[in-house]
This record gives C-alpha cells, structure tokens and sequence, in this order.
C-alpha cells in the first residue's frame, strides 16, 4: 500500500513539474538563422483567427522580441526618442517591466524606416542587454528590473540611426560600432559592462566617402576547423575575428556599404550580402587567414538580392526576398544557380523565419505570405493584421510573437 502510494505521489509531482519553455534569446533565435525546425506554428491567422492576445506597444521601435522562459522582452523610444525603455512582457501578453533606460536629450536624424530603438536585445538566464547604438547600451536585471550596468559613451555617428543587435559570447557581450566617423567592433564584459577588447576595421577606408562608411549588420558566431569565427560583415568588406580576444582571422573586400542582413552559413561557407543599394551575396570561404582573394569566393549572386531581410539556408538552398519589389528567390547553396523566383508582392524590412515545412514572409503593410520551404514555389496563404511588421518575429512552443509598428502579438 505504501509503495503505490509513493508511486502515485511521485507520478503526480512529475505532471506537475513545470514544463521547460522555449528561448529565443537574440536576433533571429538561438542559432540566428530564423529557423526552428519543431515548431507547429498555424499557416492562416488574421484578427480574429489565432491571435492569443494582442497588446499595444507603448513608443516606436523595430526591435525584434527575445524570449527567455515566461518573459518577452523588446525595446522600444518614447517622447520621440528622448526617452528610451526596455519592455517586458509575459507569455500571455501580461506587462511586467516598462524600465527607462536613458533620457537622450540630443538626437541625431534617423531615417524614416528605422527608429531610436531598432536593435534587438540579447538575453540569457538573468539578464537581458539593451543596445541603442551611440544613445547607450545596458544589462537588465530580468526578474527585478534593476539596470545592473549601463554606459554612454561609446559614440558613433550612425547617419541613418541605430540597427545593428549585440550578441552574446561566453563571458562577452559584443557590438557592431560601423558608423559615419568610427568603424569597429567592441566586446564588454557582460558582468561588468568595461570593455574586454575592440578591433578596429583593418581596412583603410581613408579614400572612402564618409557616408560609405557605415553599415547595420548583427556578427555571428560559428565554428570553423575547429575554432570559433566572429563573422562582422562591414562596409567595403567582411571580417572573422576571434571572438575572445578580438583578434582578426581573415578579411576580404567588396565594394557596398549600409548592408543591414545578417550572413548565412552552411559548413566553411558564409553568404554575405555586400551593399545597401546594389546588393550581391558573396559565398566566401570561411577556411582561409590573412587578406582573403577572389580564389577564396565561390561564387556571387547579383540579382535581386536583399538590401534588409537577412537569408535563410534549409537544405542546400538559400531563400531571400527583396526589400521593395518583393521579389522572393530561391538559389542553390553549392553553386548560387537559380531553383526559382516569384513576385510575392509588398515591400519588406524583416527577415524571413521558417519552421521545417513552411517559410514566412511579413512585410511592412501587414501581410504575411507563407510558403513552402522547399525548391518549388508554393503559396500555401496570406494573413493580414492591422498594422505592418517592420520586426522579425520570434518562435517558441508553437507560438509566434510578433511585432508590429503598433502592437505585440501573439499567435498559435
């Protein structure tokens, strides 16, 4: 008698036991590469169709969510950007914090499809950093709300405003400073917010229109024979540093500026979007030290390539759409030859996300078309929501969360 009743008291605390949430905890998710290969997300929803919840977003910013366990968090500009906060919310659309992080009473001029709070933040067990480019950048505490640090005084004139996200590497805390005046790229300490190291861009840019300076692109991490490679796409090239001393692996250089997609990668090859107004991918071989050449591309693609949605690899084939004639492609990974391209329609500022049978397209009308993520082009449905998405959105447990250019969402 005694036995089964532990064994039922034992089998009533285990489907009792909370259940391990989903993370998505920086730009375009753990991996950033915006896919989760197990997540049932619905492919049809509209304002009264598979929305959980819905809540209105106090501010602008085109920050993406990042979620760690129950919480949600983005940031976003009040006061016309003079004011700038963290918001939290739960995973049922509950507000938990509405921090203000920094008063900025001097604003630079922003362009009309960015905001004071653009970049996405970065989160892990405990804390979530908040980076808004020169205006600051700061580590929360997420249960209490409590900035543990901040600083102001990594300046950049951006000329366009704030865009590229902070990622997290071990005991590091890493940031993009690719602006008008500056161009390097900076490591803090995540406990303390000193600086562990800063590269400055190696490429003499002396020549360079200051303007043509610049660029918006998010770093990544991955690990190439046996080491971990700082990918930094910039202006006028594409570096690999080593991410825990900052020290340059390789670099190469390209003619384009104001790139905003983040690299794509499959084995040693990353795919690199060179420009802003004229973008071509670059399938450069991440194997190689010192001044990469021509020997070290595998190939490049020149048409209708994105200036802001970041790629997305499955399988052997690379999916990308246009920012303005919303043209969606699909090419091969291994030799950049065309699989197909269609006209989805719409103009576009997010990246693409995927799970393992469907890819979605938000653009910034609020339309979302979805299709099959495969090497033929199937339009599977298009969803409309009130407001349009200039965020890339987030997964977790079968849920998507979306951003609007008004409210938080979301979807099941």
């Amino acid at each position: 008698m005694f036995c089964r009743s532990l064994v039922i008291a034992i089998c009533f605390y285990i489907i009792h036991l909370p259940l391990q949430a989903e993370n998505w905890p920086q730009f375009r998710g753990p991996r950033a590469d915006g896919i989760h290969s197990n997540a049932k997300l619905p492919t049809t929803w509209n304002e009264e169709s598979h929305v959980a919840w819905k809540v209105k977003t106090p501010g602008q910013g085109h920050s993406s969510p990042v979620i760690w366990q129950d919480q949600i968090w983005l940031a976003t500009a009040l006061d016309n950007g003079h004011a700038l906060h963290a918001l939290c919310y739960s995973r049922t659309g509950t507000l938990i914090h509405n921090i203000k992080i920094f008063d900025v009473p001097d604003l630079e001029p922003v362009n009309t499809l960015n905001t004071f709070a653009s970049p996405t933040p970065a989160i892990e067990d405990g804390t979530v950093y908040l980076y808004f480019g020169t205006y600051g950048i700061a580590a929360i505490d997420t249960a209490t709300g409590h900035i543990k640090w901040s600083r102001q005084d990594i300046k950049l004139n951006h000329q366009e405003g704030p865009g590229s996200s902070p990622i997290l590497y071990q005991n590091l805390l890493i940031f993009h400073c690719d602006g008008f005046d500056v161009q390097h790229i900076t490591a803090l300490n995540k406990q303390t917010g000193k600086r562990a190291w800063k590269a400055t861009r190696s490429l003499d840019l002396s020549d360079i229109p200051n303007h043509a300076r610049k660029a918006f692109v998010t770093p990544v991490v991955r690990r190439v024979n046996g080491r971990d490679l700082l990918v930094s796409p910039a202006a006028q090239g594409c570096y690999a540093y080593d991410p825990q001393t900052g020290e340059e692996v390789w670099r190469i250089s390209y003619p384009g500026f104001s790139a905003v997609p983040q690299p794509a990668f499959e084995g040693d090859t990353a795919f690199v979007v060179t420009d802003f107004g004229k973008p071509e991918i670059w399938a450069i071989d991440m194997s190689g030290k010192g001044v990469l050449g021509p020997e070290q591309v595998k190939w490049k693609y020149t048409v209708t390539c994105p200036s802001t949605p970041s790629l997305l690899i499955h399988n052997g084939l690379l999916f990308f759409i246009t920012d303005k004639t919303g043209i969606a492609s699909c090419i091969s990974t291994a030799n950049g030859d065309l699989v197909w391209r269609e006209r989805v329609g719409g103009s576009f500022s997010a990246s693409p996300i995927a799970t393992k049978e469907h890819l979605y397209f938000f653009d910034r009308l609020g339309v979302a078309t979805v299709i099959k993520l495969s090497d033929q082009y199937q339009v599977v449905s298009r969803n409309k929501l009130d407001s349009g998405c200039m965020a890339t959105p987030a997964i977790a447990d079968d849920a998507m969360y979306l951003r609007t250019t008004s409210h938080l969402y979301g979807i099941k």
